[in-house]
């Protein structure tokens, strides 16, 4: 073969090799995939997040402002932001678009603070001296003539959901409206400040006393949370009323008004009972205890010396048994309730309606009723836990029938807005109610992991049919508790670990001598 026809091989080959690199960018331009072993997928874009950018109809323009070099782990966040912001790309068929700005010197600065991005303080080794520089880690997200601000990102965990949120935000038309029930001595907004920011990125969030007129037809979902005083009928009408007319409604409710402090708890007679009954539901007037619980804080005196401990009070379960096939709950690994009562479905199915327990006690459980006195420093035996999966929450759907059927309209004179016979409704089109054996999950006071606060938050996704949002908002790293065993149990897997790592051992070494044994002898037999 000539020199001249050696060269021409050459120069193709390499040509096609060129073409394939080539096709093979721009098809991954086009095409993104990942290989994702995390148990829900947590760094693989949802079917919701990919669908909400491939629905995009105009251009959205993203500018992630990060400053250039900053130390580990500061620089990892930005190299997970611009993954992200490539895999979203990816699915957006060239509607979303997005640019790295490195805010340096004066003008940088200044440029981003206009935008709404603050500056953080990191600590960086220079010189092996510590020093500490501002930089700063935020987005823009530019869509039509609006715009939405990202001031800092740190936890990279949530990302997908603040993204996606975020454009779900932006490219909404109107925003659906979440009402909480006020007037019978419910929780201020200000308790729940959390919750209520977290709800108020997709809903607007008000309040509602309906004991003076009906719910708004605008109002998407209706919660009912932690009420003290009992409800009169003319406000049990109008809740009963918005739910005929396809209303949601989320019941978190206390059984049992128990005070830690003071060590006991009385029970609450709201007058909403039979109104629960007949939709097939039932709080009980109990309160659940578990093994599976989180621990309080205590301080007791010594020898003329205060000495704060903690010590686990079964009485703040950690709910880790939750529906698998339910989007509310099936990703969340432990909710904290608080002096929860058990609920109690068995009556949905003479009704015609459908129910889901979300939520269930640990194996080891049990209940206190009638008299509620209860000592963190008590002994407790293990006869007092012998229920397992008692229901302490629940979603129920399905066409209801009004509590008011074949009843007069009751209202209160002294009310301005008097429901007129002609509006009563007796039948609802198919909808859901939610129940909970505890109103206090929620509140601030409360929170304790995240996923107290997602389930509140799925909660009103899940009613307003936003399941979306669940899918994404779940994907979290977070332990689940521990499984709780056995004293046989924990003493054969303590010996276990002590005895069976040197048996290991040591049989593997006397395995190992009888090879080398084995094979000497095969040689010696050989020789000769």
């Amino acid at each position: 073969m000539s020199n001249k026809s050696l060269k021409s091989q050459t120069l193709m080959r390499v040509g096609i090799v060129a073409v394939i690199l080539i096709l093979v960018n721009v098809i991954s331009i086009r095409m993104f995939g990942r290989l994702d072993f995390t148990k829900n997928n947590l760094y693989t874009l949802s079917d919701a997040s990919k669908n909400l950018v491939k629905s995009l109809d105009d251009r959205l323009t993203v500018k992630a402002y990060f400053t250039e070099d900053l130390p580990p782990p500061y620089n990892n966040v930005r190299r997970t932001v611009l993954d992200q912001l490539n895999e979203y790309k990816a699915y957006s068929q060239g509607n979303l678009q997005f640019e790295f700005i490195d805010p340096s010197g004066e003008k940088g600065e200044q440029e981003a603070q206009q935008q709404g991005i603050q500056p953080v303080q990191v600590q960086v080794i220079n010189d092996d001296k510590l020093e500490v520089k501002r930089g700063y880690m935020g987005m823009v997200l530019l869509f039509e003539d609006k715009k939405e601000v990202i001031p800092v990102i740190q936890n990279t965990s949530t990302l997908e959901y603040d993204l996606s949120s975020t454009i779900k935000r932006l490219t909404s038309k109107s925003q659906k409206k979440i009402a909480f029930l006020t007037g019978q001595g419910e929780p201020s907004l200000q308790e729940l400040s959390r919750a209520q920011q977290l709800l108020s990125r997709q809903y607007t969030v008000e309040t509602a006393d309906v004991g003076k007129g009906p719910v708004g037809h605008d109002v998407a979902a209706l919660i009912v949370m932690a009420p003290q005083n009992a409800f009169s009928e003319q406000t049990k009408y109008q809740i009963d009323q918005y739910i005929m007319r396809g209303g949601k409604v989320a019941f978190l409710l206390n059984k049992v008004d128990a005070n830690l402090q003071q060590q006991f708890g009385r029970t609450l007679d709201l007058k909403l009972e039979d109104m629960l009954e007949h939709y097939g539901l039932r709080i009980n007037p109990d309160l659940v205890r578990d093994v599976q619980c989180a621990p309080i804080n205590i301080v007791q005196q010594q020898g003329g010396f205060s000495i704060q401990s903690q010590v686990q009070f079964p009485y703040i379960p950690i709910a880790s048994d939750v529906s698998k096939d339910n989007t509310i709950v099936k990703n969340l690994q432990s909710i904290v309730l608080f002096f929860v009562s058990s609920i109690d479905t068995t009556n949905l199915a003479s009704r015609g309606l459908k129910g889901e327990i979300l939520i269930r006690s640990s194996k080891q459980s049990g209940r206190q009723t009638q008299v509620f006195y209860f000592d963190p420093m008590a002994r407790y035996t293990q006869d007092m836990f012998t229920e397992s999966g008692i229901p302490l929450a629940a979603v129920v759907s399905g066409q209801f029938t009004s509590f008011y059927s074949g009843k007069p309209i009751p209202h209160d004179t002294s009310d301005e807005v008097i429901p007129q016979p002609g509006n009563k409704l007796d039948r609802s089109s198919d909808t859901r109610i939610i129940l909970v054996g505890d109103g206090d999950f929620a509140k601030d006071q409360f929170l304790g992991g995240r996923d107290n606060l997602n389930f509140f938050a799925n909660m009103i996704d899940y009613l307003v049919d936003d399941a979306g949002l669940i899918t994404i908002r779940s994907k979290d790293v977070s332990l689940p508790p521990l499984e709780q065993v056995s004293d046989g149990s924990k003493k054969m897997y303590k010996f276990g670990n002590m005895i069976l790592p040197p048996l290991l051992v040591l049989g593997y070494g006397l395995l190992r001598w009888q090879m080398r044994k084995a094979k000497k002898k095969a040689l010696e037999t050989s020789t000769f």
